[in-house]
């Protein structure tokens, strides 16, 4: 297989990116549960921005590479998951708010970094600062990628974060629906995923994204 010196760029910069993302989302995991009162993610060194707290050498470093490099292969990748004591939340919140808060706080935080890097693009591009080049690998390597993990991980089901904010979200006569979910939710996220069925769920994420980029390329003069 040859790889071109564009290739390696792109997918440095994908890494990079995602890197960043990872980071940014598991810390608002970290950040809610210990703001609840919950000490572990802070003993363990995870209420940091910093990517080495975070990373998975598998599924933040391998698989991203081997996806940047082979573009027919399917993307999967994640962050290392920061590891909660539910039972160390305040007492002042039902358990289940609380977990939801520490849940709903990962993809909040990416939203948070997307909108960031809105407010950079726009913001420098009106003072003159910023070429259309840069903007556009800020836009395709950030913000596209943020939008698109904030709603992936919203989807209602285990293990990603929406399973814990549906439980949060419904009535405790309701609640066996999450804990159905959270037995079978990871088969049946390798069902939906290896169906392609996964990619048709994200498509609205996917237009929104494209929407929300050529929103704020828009902004930057050619």
């Amino acid at each position: 297989m040859d790889i071109s010196p564009d290739q390696v760029r792109a997918a440095l910069l994908s890494l990079i990116a995602f890197l960043v993302s990872v980071s940014v989302h598991e810390f608002g995991h970290a950040f809610m549960a210990d703001r609840l009162g919950d000490k572990l993610p802070r003993s363990e060194g995870r209420v940091t921005l910093s990517p080495l707290a975070h990373y998975d050498l598998i599924g933040t470093i391998v698989l991203p590479l081997l996806a940047a490099f082979n573009p027919g292969l399917p993307m999967l990748a994640w962050g290392r998951p920061v590891r909660t004591n539910p039972q160390a939340y305040t007492k002042r919140l039902p358990w289940r708010v609380g977990h939801m808060l520490v849940a709903v706080m990962g993809p909040l935080m990416n939203l948070a970094l997307a909108l960031l890097v809105t407010g950079l693009v726009v913001g420098l591009a009106k003072v003159g600062v910023l070429k259309l080049g840069l903007a556009t690998a800020l836009v395709r390597y950030l913000l596209v990628l943020n939008i698109v993990l904030m709603f992936f991980n919203l989807i209602p089901l285990p293990p990603l974060d929406g399973g814990n904010v549906l439980a949060g979200l419904l009535p405790s006569t309701m609640q066996i629906i999450p804990q159905t979910l959270r037995r079978y939710g990871t088969l049946l996220f390798l069902v939906l995923y290896v169906s392609g069925v996964l990619t048709f769920v994200m498509k609205p994420a996917f237009h929104v994204a494209a929407l929300w980029a050529d929103a704020v390329l828009r902004q930057v003069p050619a």
